[in-house]
């Protein structure tokens, strides 16, 4: 693809007015260079940046697997794959992950080869095992949050996924922050070429930092407190453990906030929709463990509150990450119980009156595999329905199912009113998707 292509789908379809400076290094990117390591902070647009220089190397219909995408998480896969679409939709993109239904991937594979392949490297892997695809004579090879990938122990199923590649023209490795002494084994002793931006202020994000204080070790109350105090606007409260996450989640429920939870013991389906609700403002805070820090690509996040203190500095800059991205101003707040200490300003608020729930999210018992579209959806609410266009909110459409918010008022009614009407000349169950 050419550039110019490239820039103006990202101008068009994802909003981008102008690159950063990683991305601008990033797409102008010798073709001579065959080793790459970006650094740069979550959020500063690595995805963008290694897009640029992987797709203008990619031609499409050439009957095999030109590039090739590996990320540590099927929530980074699903992002990655998101945005490669909206940048080349001429390109035929596939994604891999486990967790969902394999036998969608395989009759998707034998359909058609991909141009560009994302996926998790466990998932990867079973595909080549089982014959479903070819990685010969891909030539360029990226590692998105290569570090992630090789703390989460994936360092045989890369090394055998490079193997099968016989000569990459070029290899990009991201990560969000700089890892020496953890370069994958297979580079050899092959040097990459660092951009590093990971120290540059104008790649990090705008965050303003405050300590909230809470008078005992447990910190419910604290975190009510504090999320009373702040814009009804995205939050995200992070714990460290599973467990926890389930207990503060309950607290916040029973308080009376529009909250979802986020961890790694949900199923994949349940994780997706908290993301969908979180983001179509039906439950604007989520509760979620580090698992949400990284591969995420949630906009307008405005704040992220440390309920738990971060075991890293790393973790700390992935969290923080999630608010601010892309340039924008966030927040975040580290509830501290009275033998904690951080240095940051003590935050101070005036107290709204709490959190409003506009919008309630409507569930499609059907998706894009059952030939359903995010306009088939839109008629039927503004048809059936009875909506106006601007009672609409966001339309969230998966293989199997689909979730649209619409005001809450109205939620019922339009539910009931779908459920007797037929969506594409036949019945598809709705319901209302509680929290």
């Amino acid at each position: 693809m050419e550039i110019k292509e490239i820039i103006k789908n990202a101008r068009e379809r994802l909003h981008i007015e102008s690159l950063t400076p990683l991305q601008n290094k990033l797409a102008n990117l010798p073709s001579s260079v065959a080793h790459v390591q970006a650094i740069a902070p979550t959020g500063s647009g690595k995805t963008l940046g290694f897009a640029l220089a992987m797709l203008k190397r990619t031609k499409g219909a050439t009957g095999h697997i030109e590039s090739l995408v590996i990320a540590p998480t099927r929530e980074l896969t699903l992002q990655i794959a998101k945005v490669l679409s909206q940048l080349a939709p001429k390109l035929r993109i596939t994604a891999v992950y486990g967790g969902h239904r394999v036998i969608d991937e395989s009759r998707s594979l034998e359909a058609a080869t991909p141009d560009i392949l994302v996926g998790t490297p466990g998932r990867i892997l079973d595909h080549i095992t089982r014959g479903r695809i070819d990685l010969y004579r891909v030539k360029t090879l990226v590692t998105d949050e290569y570090d992630k990938s090789l703390e989460l122990g994936f360092q045989d199923e890369m090394r055998r996924i490079v193997r099968k590649i016989r000569r990459p023209q070029q290899i990009i490795l991201t990560s969000a922050t700089r890892q020496d002494d953890d370069l994958p084994e297979w580079l050899g002793a092959n040097k990459p070429l660092v951009i590093d931006y990971s120290e540059n202020e104008a790649e990090k994000p705008q965050i303003k930092e405050y300590i909230f204080k809470s008078t005992e070790a447990d910190k419910l109350l604290a975190l009510k407190t504090l999320l009373l105090r702040l814009p009804q606007e995205r939050t995200i409260v992070f714990v460290n453990h599973r467990e926890s996450a389930e207990r503060v989640f309950s607290f916040v429920s029973k308080s009376g906030f529009p909250t979802v939870l986020y961890h790694g013991a949900l199923d994949q389906q349940d994780r997706e929709i908290a993301v969908d609700i979180f983001t179509n403002g039906t439950a604007p805070i989520m509760i979620a463990t580090d698992l949400a820090a990284r591969g995420l690509d949630i906009p307008q996040v405005r704040s992220v509150i440390h309920y738990h203190s971060p075991s890293s500095d790393e973790i700390l800059t992935h969290r923080n990450g999630r608010a601010a991205r892309m340039g924008a101003e966030g927040e975040a707040y580290h509830i501290l119980a009275p033998n904690e200490s951080y240095a940051a300003p003590e935050f101070t608020g005036n107290v709204p009156s709490g959190w409003a729930k506009p919008y309630t999210s409507l569930y499609f018992h059907a998706g894009k595999r059952e030939k359903l579209s995010k306009s088939d959806i839109l008629g039927a609410l503004t048809g059936p329905g009875n909506l106006s266009a601007t009672e609409v909110g966001l339309i969230s459409l998966h293989d199997h199912y689909a979730v649209a918010a619409i005001s809450t008022d109205k939620a019922k009614s339009v539910a009931a009113a779908l459920n007797a009407a037929r969506i594409k000349n036949r019945k598809i169950r709705v319901t209302l998707k509680t929290l």
